[in-house]
């Protein structure tokens, strides 16, 4: 079954809403095992909702609609369906006295305008809105199901859930399929380079899918199948996430919902060890990441925030004269604030951050920041160099940081 999904309201087009709507039908329906292959969002024009609703029950056999059923004068789905379906709006006279008694019963004067939300296409199925007075419908237009929902989230999301999703299935028969997606996340690697190294695997299957995406320094490798079972599907990617982690070796750190954070807890625990940060450049975004995470006091002890030059030598004992001669941006100051940071926090594992995040150059060019990791089995540090304005190079030398300890205590 193909399915396309379209928006409308002006105020997703101007940014003032995010349509958090689409990612929840699209996972919906790729749970489900439904072709999903286009988006759309429309302002609250006529003559571009026609045109967008007729193009639409053209090419696929259901479109999802959400927003424009409203009380006021710009929620105008209703019309715009009626209009390409070639059929009058028809108006539900028990569902507005079912208001009036409702609004009666909140002690609220009814408003008028609402006598719109009681307003439908002829023909067209009414699908019931539990939380809120806009109920939705759903019509057959040249053989594509067009389906209208509120654009309230929570609204929506129950609809869909119960009216929608249920009628979908129905609609596509027992031959629909499940599919799966297994998500590998990776560090270390540029999206070019990890999609040359899965170039043959992405032009070559068609069933499970290789698809990329770079995210906050992290590139992440989905695989998708489908199948008649959930576990046929799950057996379709196996083999080929095998076949990628042989690839990537140890690129690959996790996947589905692991995190950086979660991975380095559960092996730091693995190992019996606990773990402190020396933050300089980065003024503590280790230390929030590792205690955003539930239980984080198991391994993180700790972090100290040297700013200033003169904390790093009094709090993490780094060597005056070694500052003098290296500078505070060097691979030499890094080292001694892992080493301090190890010592005074009492760990076994430390990480230090120190660098030039900008805006303006400090002994180095903005962008390079040097990190350093100390552990019982070894130390090693590392200059980089960072893209982009001051928030993302600190943000990505946190991730950065973070990678290299798991790349140091690994087996």
């Amino acid at each position: 079954m193909i399915v396309e999904t379209l928006a409308i309201g002006t105020e997703l087009l101007l940014g003032q809403i995010v349509n958090s709507n689409a990612a929840d039908i699209a996972s919906r329906l790729a749970d489900a095992g439904m072709t999903h292959y286009r988006q759309g969002v429309i302002g609250d024009n006529r003559d571009r909702m026609d045109d967008a609703i007729r193009y639409a029950t053209g090419r696929c056999d259901a479109l999802i609609m959400t927003g424009g059923i409203g009380p006021t004068a710009d929620d105008v789905t209703r019309e715009s369906v009626a209009a390409v379906a070639g059929v009058p709006l028809i108006t539900d006279e028990a569902y507005i006295e079912e208001m009036r008694e409702r609004w009666k019963a909140r002690g609220r004067e009814f408003p008028e305008s609402n006598i719109r939300q009681a307003q439908r296409p002829a023909g067209a199925q009414v699908i019931p809105n539990r939380k809120g007075s806009a109920p939705g419908f759903r019509m057959e237009i040249d053989g594509c199901w067009v389906i209208s929902l509120p654009g309230v989230p929570a609204e929506m999301l129950t609809m869909l859930d119960e009216e929608v999703m249920p009628f979908l299935r129905s609609v596509a028969g027992p031959g629909l399929g499940i599919t799966e997606s297994r998500m590998l996340r990776t560090w270390g690697m540029s999206e070019a380079r990890v999609g040359e190294e899965l170039d043959d695997l992405f032009r070559e299957l068609e069933n499970p899918t290789v698809a990329f995406l770079a995210s906050a320094g992290e590139i992440k490798i989905r695989l998708t199948a489908n199948a008649p079972t959930s576990e046929k599907a799950k057996e379709i990617i196996a083999p080929v996430e095998a076949e990628i982690r042989e690839r990537l070796g140890s690129l690959v750190f996790g996947a589905d919902e692991d995190t950086i954070e979660t991975v380095l807890h559960r092996m730091l625990r693995g190992k019996g060890w606990t773990f402190g940060s020396a933050e300089s450049a980065t003024g503590g975004l280790i230390a929030r990441r590792m205690t955003a995470l539930g239980g984080a006091s198991e391994v993180f002890r700790g972090s100290i925030v040297a700013y200033a030059t003169d904390l790093k030598v009094g709090l993490l004992g780094v060597d005056a004269s070694e500052v003098e001669q290296h500078g505070v941006v060097s691979e030499e100051t890094a080292l001694s604030m892992a080493r301090g940071a190890r010592a005074s926090l009492g760990v076994d594992v430390a990480v230090a951050v120190t660098g030039s995040a900008g805006p303006e150059p400090m002994e180095q060019p903005v962008g390079t920041m040097i990190v350093a990791v100390v552990t019982p089995e070894g130390e090693s540090v590392r200059t980089l160099m960072m893209p982009g304005d001051r928030e993302r190079i600190r943000a990505y030398t946190a991730t950065a940081a973070l990678h290299m300890v798991r790349r140091a205590i690994e087996p």
